[in-house]
């Protein structure tokens, strides 16, 4: 269960693209196809970087230098240089990875204020820059006020595998909402033939129950950290569905809901 809450974590948010399909061209179609073509060259790329790692080393020492991994192999392959650059890589890694994660939590944070889901200002878009500004300083800002308040209550090592299990767990729930939402909007093609079958009824079900068992038995193991974390969470975004609702009045609740014809 651990180790697909871990693969939940590494795999979420590189469907990135279906979230800007207004952007792109023939957005019905391609954002789909980018996203399946990310997911399966991660899943290459992912098996041989794990199967590379488990065969420089023998497990006890990988599981002994499991806090730096990476450098300890890098050490082990080329010396001390290589394990520099190593971990240069590694910092060099995580501050794209950041910086990512802004700009997309920023454009959907943009894309639900256009719908007053969100407080209008996270919409406007810099005439310099063509970018969403206000969206981007809250986005950072909230990351930064979220990351000390982990540092500061517990050690960096724990809030990491708070943030990476959590994380994990938000996107499970996001997947299963997606799976259901799959069946809902293709229920007039579901019984059509075996193979719209298969692809838009069993797999997304069963996709669906397997992150649902694997989120109920994470949320059992987890820490009470990661149990309040989630929580407050969910709480959270309930709070802003009912104002968006009641107090901004969003048209996003007044939008006709889509379904495939068949």
């Amino acid at each position: 269960m651990a180790g697909f809450l871990i693969a939940v974590f590494v795999y979420g948010g590189w469907d990135g693209t279906l979230y800007v399909n207004e952007e792109v061209k023939h957005r019905r179609t391609n954002p789909g196809r980018a996203a399946i073509v990310a997911v399966s060259l991660l899943a290459v790329l992912y098996t041989l970087a794990q199967v590379g790692l488990q065969g420089v080393v023998s497990p006890a020492k990988l599981q002994a230098n499991s806090a730096s991994a990476l450098v300890y192999v890098a050490q082990a392959l080329g010396g001390g240089f290589w394990a520099k650059m190593m971990a240069l890589s590694i910092a060099l890694s995580v501050i794209a990875t950041t910086g990512t994660g802004i700009v997309l939590s920023s454009r959907i944070v943009y894309g639900m204020a256009s719908y007053r889901v969100l407080p209008g200002f996270l919409s406007n878009v810099s005439r310099r820059y063509r970018t969403p500004v206000a969206a981007s300083i809250a986005v950072g800002v909230l990351l930064i006020a979220l990351t000390w308040v982990y540092l500061l209550a517990t050690s960096a090592q724990n809030a990491f595998n708070d943030v990476i299990a959590v994380t994990g767990q938000l996107f499970a729930i996001f997947y299963i909402m997606t799976a259901l939402a799959t069946i809902v909007y293709y229920r007039r093609r579901v019984l059509r033939s075996a193979r719209d079958a298969l692809i838009l009824g069993l797999l997304p079900l069963g996709a669906a129950g397997f992150l649902g068992w694997m989120l109920v038995r994470s949320v059992q193991a987890g820490s009470a950290a990661q149990v309040r974390s989630l929580a407050a969470i969910v709480v959270a975004g309930v709070v802003l569905m009912l104002c968006a609702r009641f107090v901004l009045r969003s048209q996003f609740f007044g939008i006709r809901r889509e379904s495939d014809p068949g």
